[in-house]
């Protein structure tokens, strides 16, 4: 019998790097996500599947099971795929020793439901995916494989906005009531330039800013952020936030450095650089954009649940 398993993407609206140090941050899933369709087959084997939103597959392999099986490792002569995906199965069997040790296997197949390049949390859609498929801590699972605050399981997990505070522990999550009356003139823009988010956590953990203050900042400005009933108000909580993190990582802010002739606001979310970010302001943003080279601008409705 298949199952199928989902997960949503992901946008950090508050908090980018500074999550890591415990900065209360604004998360919210998105309409695309990631299903994971998985049925038992009688080889000892998973055959893995994952396929594009055209349906494309991009990446499959073969795990023998057991996984102590010789060629289950993590070597050169796999791809970074691979080993990241087998990597995932190996913790998911720590947690679950039972789960592969029959002596039938698995066929999974994985369907994207965004564009790989969007960066809405690919990785950590499948990670919760494979936890739920596994019943295993996701958490556990992405500080094995991929790392980072876990901000993005709590939104493949949610329906709602949410509030997401790092602790030594286990994170806080609150879901929140945040559905700006504004919202039709909130924008979110992909720059085309895929960032990797590792490179950018190196930078903010080199910085000698200081961090304690900064998270003290931005947990302020996530609660004003929330709380703001009109556009001027919270596209200056925007801007107050791209300041702050420009100081911390010493890059220009993105407004400053590719779009200083916008009449409106401007916050990166996430790595700094590529992805999406959030554009505040009238109803000219759409062709604004477009004349400037970028065709990938969803309004705030058309992308957050």
């Amino acid at each position: 019998m298949k199952k199928t398993f989902y997960s949503h993407g992901k946008l950090l609206i508050t908090g980018e790097y500074a999550v890591l140090d415990g900065a209360l941050s604004l998360a919210l899933p998105t309409r695309f996500g990631q299903s994971m369709e998985v049925e038992r087959i009688k080889e000892s084997i998973i055959k893995w599947e994952s396929r594009d939103t055209e349906d494309n597959t991009w990446f499959q392999a073969d795990i023998p099971l057991p996984l102590s099986t010789p060629g289950n490792n993590t070597g050169k002569e796999t791809s970074e795929s691979h080993s990241t995906l087998l990597k995932l199965i190996k913790t998911a069997e720590q947690q679950q020793p039972e789960f592969f040790a029959s002596e039938t296997g698995f066929k999974v197949v994985c369907h994207l439901g965004f564009p790989r390049d969007w960066g809405l949390g690919s990785s950590s859609t499948l990670v919760n995916n494979i936890a739920q498929w596994t019943d295993t801590d996701p958490y556990l699972l992405l500080a094995e494989s991929f790392g980072g605050s876990g901000y993005d399981i709590a939104c493949a997990r949610q329906q709602s906005p949410l509030l997401y505070q790092r602790t030594e522990n286990r994170p806080i999550i609150e879901t929140v009531e945040f559905d700006p009356s504004f919202s039709d003139s909130l924008y979110f823009v992909h720059l085309n330039q895929k960032q990797n988010s590792r490179d950018g956590i190196r930078t903010y953990r080199e910085s000698t800013a200081d961090k304690r203050s900064l998270v003290k900042k931005v947990s302020q400005i996530t609660h004003a952020l929330i709380e703001a009933t009109h556009l001027d108000e919270f596209a200056s909580y925007l801007e107050k936030h791209e300041q702050l993190i420009s100081r911390v990582i010493g890059l220009p802010m993105v407004k400053e450095k590719l779009f200083p002739d916008y009449t409106g606001s401007i916050k990166s979310l996430g790595a700094w650089g590529g992805d999406f970010v959030l554009a505040a302001g009238g109803t000219d943003t759409p062709e604004y954009f477009r004349t400037k080279g970028y065709q990938t601008i969803v309004p705030y409705r058309e992308m957050i649940l």
